[in-house]
Order: structure tokens, then sequence, then C-alpha cells
């Protein structure tokens, strides 16, 4: 199987039905299936994509008990999916369907493990515009990821890398940061984005709070790292300043004054407390990576004279009784 289109659903019931039937007809010729993960939603989505799975043979169902968020629906989805690549898209129309084929042209003419889309124009309201910003400089900084890539989350996956990124089993997946911690090897295209056809967007504060929490303390050390590095600079700081203090008081033979020194002193125990800390928060730090599920490091091919496939079917692939 060529693609797997994996679909996070969330009260998109006037939607849904017409984007999987849209989906079968750009992606005739190929080999394919949509893998429908429902979210939690509150209105009739479960019932029609259970529809949809029973009427389309190339559509998969899985229904989830609780709203847990999209990238938990998207970890379920990915870890369902059999395709050679995966795409990722919203339930909303505004990802066109046709738009699906130019990322995997792109991915297999540029041999790349993972290709983002990038959009001319961006249909999004301004305030998920404004927290798309914030998080594409922080995930910057903290992933080292391209400046001039956004981190869309209509994608394209290989499936190598996406057997790598569902070996994360923890409560608080993030999508890019695991792809980042995966592959470099990572391209875009550039593709049309449409406004919301139905309902408005589930885009909120609490989610972006959300987000950047989990981005900020869940994908890197380097907080950790600043707070080491705020620590060395006060005890330098406090140094230079007392040795000028000290050097200025023996040629001006004058007495330094109490709350020059005082201040000093509160500046280098400060300094010392909050290496102490980075210190400490980075050896914690490191226990918590170790135990988070990410790779130690991660293989692009191999050669074997045996045949491997139905042991790594048994290893990957979950039961589908």
């Amino acid at each position: 199987m060529l693609l797997s289109v994996i679909i996070p659903v969330y009260n998109s019931e006037r939607t849904i039905f017409p984007l999987v039937e849209c989906l079968t007809y750009e992606l005739a010729a190929y080999s394919f299936e949509i893998v429908l993960v429902n979210d939690g939603s509150r209105d009739a989505s479960e019932d029609i994509c259970e529809t949809l799975a029973q009427t389309f043979p190339q559509v998969q169902f899985i229904s989830l008990r609780k709203n847990f968020g999209e990238f938990q629906a998207v970890m379920c989805g990915l870890n369902h999916a059999r395709g050679e690549f995966c795409v990722i898209i919203d339930d909303d129309f505004q990802n066109p369907p046709q738009e699906i084929i130019k990322l995997l042209r792109e991915a297999q003419q540029g041999d790349y493990d993972v290709v983002y889309s990038q959009y001319e124009k961006k249909e999004h309201v301004w305030f998920r515009n404004v927290g798309s910003w914030l998080v594409n400089r922080l995930t910057t900084w903290l992933l080292r990821k391209p400046s001039d890539l956004y981190l869309s989350s209509f994608k394209l996956i290989r499936q190598e890398v996406v057997q790598e990124i569902i070996q994360y089993t923890g409560p608080y997946p993030y999508l890019d940061g695991l792809i980042f911690r995966t592959t470099r090897n990572v391209g875009r295209v550039i593709v049309q984005h449409e406004k919301r056809k139905e309902g408005g967007s589930n885009y909120t504060v609490n989610r972006l709070i959300s987000l950047f929490l989990t981005i900020l303390f869940g994908y890197s050390v380097q907080p950790l790292r600043l707070l080491t590095t705020a620590g060395i600079f006060m005890i330098l700081f406090s140094i230079v300043a007392g040795l000028t203090e000290t050097i200025g008081s023996l040629l001006t033979q004058h007495i330094p004054l109490t709350d020059h020194l005082l201040w000093l002193t509160v500046c280098l125990c400060g300094g010392i407390q909050l290496f102490g800390m980075g210190l400490l928060g980075e050896y914690v730090g490191r226990l918590f990576m170790m135990q988070s599920g990410l790779p130690q490091y991660v293989v692009k091919s191999e050669h074997f004279n045996y045949d491997r496939k139905s042991e790594r079917v048994r290893k990957y692939v979950p039961s589908r009784a």
C-alpha cells in the first residue's frame, strides 16, 4: 500500500463524508487507505465515520473513548497506518485533497523522510496565525529546525520514520518534536490553503498554552541550560565587580560601601544557586529524556540475507482483530 491518509476527526459531521468522497476520487489512481480517528466528537461524527467505514473498503475507523487531543489522535492513526507514506490532513477541507499528490511526488523525487506543506496564503484566523508564529520561533530554538520551515499539520511522513515515532508511548506527544528527533531529511512544497467550510476553529488559548508547555518541557533541555548559563553569568559578574571594587579601594584607600558588598554577595550567592539548580536540572532532564521513549539512534537502511519482513510485522503492526 502506497498511501495512508490519517484524519483526526472532531465535531466534523458536515465535512467528513464529502472529504472522504473527495479523497477516494482524487487518489483513485493509487493504492491507499483512509484512517479516521474520532477524538471524542460531541456531534454525529462517530456515526458518520462508522457509515463511511461500512461504505468504503479503503476506510479504517477508530473511535477514542474521550477527547484526548489532536496529537494523540494522530498518534493513534499512525499506529494503525500501513502505507509506505503517511499523510496527515485536517477534517475541515482547509487542506485540499488533491494537494496530497504534491507532497507524495516531492517525497519520492527528493527522497525525503518528511515533507511539510508550505502555504502561499494562510486562511487561518489571526489568533491562530499569531500562535503559529510563536510556536515556530520556539521550535526553531528548541528543536534546531530551519527558521524558514513552517511546521504545518498537513504533512507526509515516510513509514520508516513513522515506526520510530510510534515508539513514543508517553501521554504528551508532539509530532514535530518526534520528527526532528528522528530525522533532518525534511522537504517542503507549496500548496493551497482553503478557508474552513463549516464551523469555527478549535484553536484556543488553553490549547496554545498546553502546546507551549509540551514543547518547552517535553522535547528539550535547553531551558535548563539557559538557567545554568544565567547562573554562570551572575557568578562571573559578581567576581569581576568584586575585584573591581577591591582594586579600586586599594588604589584610592577607600573602604567599600556596605551596600556594595551586600549586593555583590547576593549576586554571587544567587548565581551559585542558579548554577547548582541548572546542574541538578541537567541530570534530571537527561533522565527524563532517556525515559521518554525517544530513540537512542535511528537506522536508515539495513541489509540482511534472510527475510525479516514477518519479524517486522509482528513487532510493529498492532493486531486488528
